[in-house]
């Protein structure tokens, strides 16, 4: 898959840029309202009764903020923060390793924790509900069981693809909160607070303008403005101008509703080589050089949310609004 500006997918860049960028308490994340002012309440009734705080799974599309969320319910908790993934615990030992080593009332963040192993799954459910592991030692005749009993700690669960989780592992969730798309004020707040640790102003206009090509996602909005502020500073400017980040823009292919060229090709390949649809996933990817998974995973959320493609029983079909967006007639 081709490097795109306008993924909610983290790249090793992110990585360095929101470390910097992360609010540590609940007051100064911006956005999910609702979100934030449930946890609010479960982490003050949880400190009032001096207990770990109930086991918290986070999902929605990438780049809205989960792992920044789960670092901040720790630092609000005043308890330790353990990170990992799923596809990194490989054996029972793995987990082992990591349960064990936490202390009374930590959290324990997993990443894509639906691609947990299914053997180890097991192996958290009583850990997730009795606080103890069972681990089986050895193998054949000589193989026994040890139990290990754990503290008191929270597991934050984060996922992209909530219907992958198996019904078992979902209902040992105390807390399910789903994080949605923002808002583009919420996004120009983001931008704001960004481009003042970035320590370069920004006009109101053209943090504006970057909030309404950010298809609802923050991680892209930082993205973009890290890009735009390169431009900005070459030109000499002192502050991030809307001329600036319209001709920035430009230049990045990303246009007034947050698409890039990778869409263009999509959406057109559907309107030009198929009248519109229906068209099946499978000859959209041979046609475009894309895998499936990936044009189901990654292009069409976005087209989807804002109404450019409908999913039908036969295939995919462009929608009116797409034809408009395009100056184009049905």
């Amino acid at each position: 898959m081709e490097d795109r500006i306008v993924t909610g997918e983290q790249n090793e860049d992110d990585k360095l840029v929101e470390l910097s960028l992360r609010p540590t308490m609940l007051a100064e994340y911006i956005g999910q309202h609702k979100v934030k002012e449930n946890l609010d309440i479960f982490i003050q009734a949880a400190k009032m009764r001096e207990e770990a705080l109930d086991h918290v799974l986070l999902y929605g599309p990438p780049g809205l903020g989960k792992t920044t969320l789960a670092a901040i319910i720790a630092n609000e908790m005043g308890v330790q923060f353990r990170a990992t993934s799923g596809p990194a615990i490989e054996r029972s030992g793995d987990l082992a390793a990591i349960l064990s080593s936490l202390e009374p009332g930590d959290v324990l963040f997993i990443d894509e924790v639906h691609r947990i192993p299914r053997a180890i799954e097991e192996v958290l459910y009583p850990a997730m509900e009795d606080y103890f592991l069972d681990i089986v030692i050895g193998q054949g005749p000589s193989a026994r069981s040890v139990r290990i009993d754990l503290p008191p700690f929270t597991l934050i669960g984060a996922t992209t693809r909530a219907g992958l989780l198996t019904a078992p592992l979902r209902d040992r969730f105390g807390v399910l909160s789903r994080l949605e798309y923002y808002e583009q004020d919420d996004l120009c707040e983001i931008i704001e607070r960004t481009s003042s640790i970035f320590q370069m102003p920004i006009e109101k206009e053209a943090a504006l303008e970057i909030a309404g090509r950010s298809r609802g996602t923050p991680r892209i909005a930082n993205r973009l403005l890290k890009r735009i502020r390169d431009i900005s500073q070459v030109s000499g400017e002192k502050e991030i101008t809307l001329k600036t980040t319209k001709r920035a823009l430009e230049m990045l292919q990303v246009d007034d509703v947050g698409l890039d060229h990778i869409d263009h090709k999509f959406l057109q390949g559907i309107i030009q080589d198929f009248q519109g649809g229906p068209v099946g996933l499978d000859t959209i990817a041979a046609t475009i050089g894309e895998e499936p998974q990936t044009i189901e995973e990654v292009y069409e959320p976005y087209l989807l949310q804002i109404g450019f493609i409908q999913r039908t029983p036969r295939g995919r079909i462009a929608t009116e609004k797409a034809y408009e967006h395009f100056g184009l007639k049905r």
